[in-house]
């Protein structure tokens, strides 16, 4: 009968010491990613990327496009906005950053997600006043010579002022509630 109370103080010691080698792999992990610099910047490679929009519906409604970015790479920091162009066919306009938002560095840890938005006005079908967009393109602060293309089909943007400038805003990046 004693040999039972030894064997389960042993199995119940063994259990223990596994639990802590776990919990010290995990955190040496977690040192070596603390460890990375901060400060580099998050490239498109490393990470994925979703797209949901709320199209406008017709012509003078606003529609917004969130596209979402989870960091499958090392730690890395967004500092900046977004660079977002619009192309039609025979044009490609840049997108403005919201006025008057200040962009405020962001760092990603792997497996964090950020996003940001793009709101535009719809613009009336082959009007004069309408950039017929086809695509979205899209580039990272510090990492703008790699940009990611999204398929547009949420309708004409719609052009404002002299300078016939899409009528759109690209937020800055907002960290997702953890």
């Amino acid at each position: 009968m004693r040999t039972f109370p030894l064997t389960l103080a042993a199995a119940l010691a063994a259990t223990l010491l596994l639990t802590a080698c776990n919990d010290s792999e995990n955190a040496a992990d977690d040192g070596k990613n603390a460890d990375r610099p901060g400060d580099a910047a998050c490239v498109l490679a490393d990470l994925g990327v979703e797209v949901g929009a709320g199209a406008a519906p017709a012509a003078g409604d606003t529609g917004n496009v969130t596209v979402t970015l989870t960091n499958r790479g090392a730690r890395c920091t967004l500092d900046g906005f977004p660079a977002v162009a619009l192309a039609a066919d025979d044009r490609t306009a840049s997108v403005t950053a919201e006025q008057p938002a200040a962009a405020e560095p962001l760092t990603l840890v792997k497996g964090a997600t950020t996003s940001f938005t793009i709101t535009y006005v719809r613009g009336e079908a082959d009007s004069a006043r309408s950039l017929a967009v086809r695509k979205a393109t899209f580039a990272l602060p510090g990492a703008t010579s790699t940009t990611h293309e999204l398929a547009w089909s949420y309708g004409e943007v719609a052009l404002k002022g002299e300078g016939g400038e899409p009528d759109a805003s690209v937020s800055g990046f907002e960290s997702a509630a953890g």
